[in-house]
């Protein structure tokens, strides 16, 4: 990873519980990755997971650029369990975030974002402009959430309860309880 493009990195806190799932936050702007204006998108994703017991093992903010955003991908997943993305979903020229997404994934998972789709559309009709998506990359999970704040922080919280289920499968954990 580039100095240029790296925002945050922590390391592990050695007094967190090593059962809990890591994650990495990437901001996907052209204006933000510049300097331009203050992301507020990726620390609420931040705030919002470590609540949930995620240990944020980085952050980065990444400009609009496929390739960009697919090296980036590669970098996390190798490290994390989860990678969450914010930003590049929409419809403007530059919003290539679910292509990169797709583009390194070895398998989507269509039913999250459709949840989060779902979420949405009882709090505005704009949720369905959001073309999020959510892939697995080997043993890790990359979840694309809208870019601005409100809107992050919603669309995770739709889905957020469900996420450490999902890696415990992808980390082969498959066992069914009894009851459900």
């Amino acid at each position: 990873m580039t100095a240029s493009k790296k925002k945050a990195e922590a390391m592990p806190d050695p007094s967190h519980d090593s059962s809990s799932p890591t994650a990495a936050v990437l901001t996907i702007s052209d204006s933000a990755h510049r300097g331009e204006r203050v992301d507020q998108s990726g620390p609420a994703v931040r705030e919002a997971l470590a609540a949930k017991g995620f240990l944020i093992v980085g952050s980065e903010i990444v400009p609009d650029d496929q390739t960009s955003i697919e090296n980036s991908l590669i970098e996390w997943c190798d490290r994390v369990q989860l990678v969450v993305t914010t930003g590049g979903t929409g419809l403007a020229a530059r919003d290539v975030t679910p292509e990169a997404t797709s583009s390194v994934s070895d398998r989507l998972v269509p039913g999250i974002p459709e949840r989060m789709r779902v979420e949405g559309a009882n709090k505005t009709p704009f949720a369905a402009l959001s073309r999020g998506v959510c892939g697995v990359r080997h043993t890790s999970l990359i979840l694309n959430l809208p870019g601005s704040p409100k809107a992050a922080a919603e669309s995770l919280a739709a889905v957020i309860d469900l996420l450490p289920h999902a890696l415990d499968l992808l980390r082969g954990q498959t066992a069914h309880s009894s009851t459900g």
